[in-house]
């Protein structure tokens, strides 16, 4: 047997950036053989702009493209935070059907199976966020299309964070389902009220403003709406992307640690 022969046979070696993209390529596939659940997806969304945005348009007694133009983007956060800050769920059914454990002994990075994982649910709601947009232009919502792009990339990264941490809490629940949906509930409303996505927080007492400060899905939804109305020069913006970053960073840490310590 040559050298060349032999060497041909050995497994490639583990490599982030490549693994991480065949991890992804393979959880897309489903999602992109059953496309309904991505659009069935899509119902909660629609119905608190359907039922909700009217509401608020009558209270705030602002022209309908203005508060649309608040409204719209707290909602893109929301598919993101409810979207991915589930997405551990699909990993503790892998550790229950035992293919989480196949995937362990593949020779791939262990740190890939995080990231790919991550940067695929993000994928799904990066459309979503451009339908419920494109939804939204002819009731009255005006965008700033380079503001848009940002806004999505914005996202992305955010998501990217709140993923992993959901990766790393899931598998911190190993065999205890109840304490993944235990944690997940009691912090993702809160989160989200003190976000002010849905309802400003300009009239909240004076300790859930102080809350919403250190809050930073607030930031993020604060630099969304700057940056879908095109106010480029908005401090917001900067706060929101050093507050997604600083948690994608926190989230990759923490699950990569964690998905390393199962191997």
């Amino acid at each position: 047997m040559t050298a060349t022969t032999a060497s041909a046979k050995l497994p490639a070696r583990p490599n982030v950036a490549r693994d991480s993209v065949n991890v992804f390529v393979r959880e897309l596939r489903p999602v992109l053989r059953d496309p309904f659940s991505l659009i069935f997806s899509l119902l909660q969304p629609l119905v608190f702009l359907g039922l909700f945005g009217p509401l608020l348009v009558g209270n705030s007694g602002a022209p309908v493209s203005e508060t649309l133009t608040w409204f719209v983007p707290g909602i893109l956060v929301m598919i993101v935070l409810f979207g991915t800050g589930s997405t551990g769920a699909n990993l503790l059914w892998e550790m229950q059907t035992g293919s989480h454990e196949r995937t362990l002994v593949a020779p791939i990075a262990r740190s890939s199976l995080l990231i790919g994982r991550a940067l695929k649910e993000m994928a799904p709601i990066i459309v979503q966020a451009t339908i419920i947009t494109l939804v939204t232009i002819p009731f009255g919502f005006r965008v700033n299309w380079m503001g848009m792009v940002a806004g999505l990339i914005l996202l992305a990264i955010f998501g990217v964070g709140l993923g992993s941490l959901s990766y790393a809490l899931a598998l911190a629940s190993r065999n205890r389902d109840w304490l993944f949906w235990g944690v997940q509930q009691t912090l993702i409303f809160p989160l989200m009220i003190l976000s002010g996505m849905l309802l400003p927080l300009d009239a909240a007492p004076d300790w859930m403003r102080a809350v919403a400060t250190v809050n930073p899905i607030n930031h993020v939804v604060q630099a969304e709406r700057a940056l879908f109305a095109g106010d480029f020069a908005n401090a917001a913006i900067g706060w929101g992307v050093l507050s997604a970053a600083l948690l994608a960073l926190l989230g990759l840490v923490v699950g990569i640690r964690m998905i390393r310590r199962s191997a």
